[in-house]
C-alpha cells in the first residue's frame, strides 16, 4: 500500500486492478465522484482543459466494493 493515498491515474489503475480507461469511464458515468474519489492534480503545468487526475486509493476501493456488493454492472461499464 502506498504511503500517499492520492495517486496518479496510472498508479491508481494498477493498485485497483483496472485500466486507466475504466477509471475514466467510471468517472464519466458517476461511479467515482469528484472531490471524493478523484480530483485534478495540483500541478499547474497542464492545460486547464486536460488536467492530470489523481485518485484516493482507499475511497475508490470502498466505492468499487460497494458497487460490486450491489451487483452493479462494473464489468459492463469497463472501457
Amino acid at each position: 500500500m502506498p504511503s500517499n493515498q492520492w495517486l496518479y491515474e496510472e498508479d491508481a489503475s494498477k493498485h485497483l486492478g483496472v485500466t486507466q480507461e475504466t477509471l475514466r469511464h467510471w468517472r464519466e458515468v458517476g461511479y467515482l465522484k469528484p472531490g471524493t474519489h478523484w480530483r485534478s492534480a495540483p500541478n499547474s503545468n497542464f492545460l486547464p482543459w486536460k488536467p492530470k487526475v489523481i485518485y484516493h486509493l482507499n475511497w475508490c476501493k470502498e466505492i468499487i466494493q460497494y458497487w460490486r456488493d450491489k451487483d452493479a454492472p462494473l464489468s459492463d461499464l469497463a472501457a
